[in-house]
């Protein structure tokens, strides 16, 4: 499935940012992969699980199967990224660089922005004989910092990049507009570069070495016996904590790490060789979706025109549906019909009661307002609401609630 997703972003046919969604989503995906398939298969193999799937192949096999299937993905992803959307990004006004590459003006602004607002955010720890190894969240992107403190000795620390921020900042003073790119020029840093460029404020009378970023992906499944558990919403919500906490999966690394650090690091999170990625380019490429949000109509796929059936529009819903059914076909079909049933039935006084399944809700869905006045209105509403759509039982839960 992943792979088809690949697919879609090399597809030069698809708009430039169409195409880096693509590629967004297949990482974010892949993120999802790990958390929940690959722990599994990990668990599996470290309690020594003896029972045969299906197909007969053991958690081992299926773990080298898919590190086989997985390498070419990855090479295949990062080439499209560097060889392809970026220097065509670039054509179009859109630029990700190094920070290394911006002007000296801009560097500074950067710092100022630096000191202002994502310095009081920092916390680093240090990690050696006296301090105990730090937890480190998961998919957050980090810091590996090398570092001497007046002696001859090498000292490490980590720091946390906080999401607070974007994972890529707009550089100030842009150049002035270029009609080709439609008059709307942006360069972009990626945040780590930032901060590792401007950590003599953070480490004061200390000598910086360097800085290599790395990620962590954890075990995210929960592990709930529906049958057993008294409460299952009660359940799940110690699951989600203890979501932040599971055992380190995965291990992404820059390519750049000197295998002492990328050991010491593997030690403590306790990983093999083989959950160990070096990655030449940036990690965490999902983050790329926020170049999505750039107002580049040039770069996009025009808006789908959702299309509402004839006899909606010239008939009153109830009416249409006493003399036959109606099937719509999302997202080709317009959603606002499904909007207007439950307007109308929480309105009509011929309705009684109101039932319906959620599984994934919006933050502000007109769908709950519906039910909800309904409620007021004095209809019997029943709504079945699914903890467990995956990586978003947080928000069911609080909808539930």
């Amino acid at each position: 499935f992943d792979e088809r997703v690949l697919e879609e972003a090399l597809d030069q046919r698809h708009p430039l940012l169409e195409r880096l969604k693509f590629l967004s989503i297949f990482s974010s995906n892949l993120d999802e992969f790990f958390m929940i398939r690959m722990s599994g298969l990990y668990w599996q193999q470290q309690t020594g699980s003896v029972e045969a799937p299906p197909d007969g192949h053991t958690p081992e096999e299926q773990l080298r199967a898919i590190q086989q299937a997985l390498a070419p993905l990855l090479a295949r992803q990062m080439a499209c990224w560097q060889d392809d959307l970026l220097p065509k990004l670039r054509e179009a006004g859109i630029q990700v660089q190094p920070l290394s590459d911006i002007p000296p003006e801009a560097t500074a602004q950067l710092r100022d922005y630096f000191k202002a607002a994502i310095l009081p955010a920092l916390t680093p720890l240090a990690f050696d004989a006296a301090h105990p190894f730090p937890h480190i969240s998961n998919l957050c992107m980090n810091l590996a910092i090398v570092l001497h403190n007046g002696d001859r000795h090498e000292r490490f620390a980590r720091l946390k990049v906080p999401r607070l921020f974007p994972r890529l900042l707009r550089v100030p003073h842009e150049p002035p507009s270029d009609s080709r790119h439609d008059g709307r020029p942006a360069r972009f840093v990626w945040i780590e570069d930032v901060i590792s460029a401007n950590l003599d404020l953070l480490f004061p009378g200390c000598a910086i070495t360097t800085a290599y970023p790395f990620r962590v992906t954890r075990d995210a499944d929960p592990d709930i016996e529906e049958d057993e558990a008294a409460d299952l919403l009660q359940a799940i919500q110690e699951s989600l904590r203890q979501r932040h906490f599971g055992s380190a999966v995965r291990l992404e690394v820059s390519a750049m790490m000197p295998e002492q650090i990328r050991e010491i690091l593997a030690k403590n999170l306790h990983l093999r060789p083989d959950q160990i990625d070096r990655v030449d380019g940036p990690l965490g490429m999902a983050d790329l979706i926020e170049l999505t949000k750039l107002d580049r109509p040039d770069l996009k796929d025009p808006p789908l025109s959702h299309k509402v059936p004839p006899l909606l529009a010239q008939q009153d819903l109830f009416t249409v549906l006493q003399e036959r059914d109606l099937l719509l076909y999302h997202p080709y079909d317009a959603f606002l019909p499904v909007v207007d049933l439950l307007r109308h039935a929480a309105a009509d006084p011929q309705v009684l009661a109101i039932k319906i399944t959620l599984y994934r809700v919006g933050l502000d869905s007109p769908i709950v307002q519906a039910l909800m006045q309904a409620r007021q209105n004095g209809k019997e509403v029943t709504a079945l609401v699914e903890l467990r759509a995956r990586f978003d039982e947080e928000n069911n839960i609080q909808w539930s609630k």
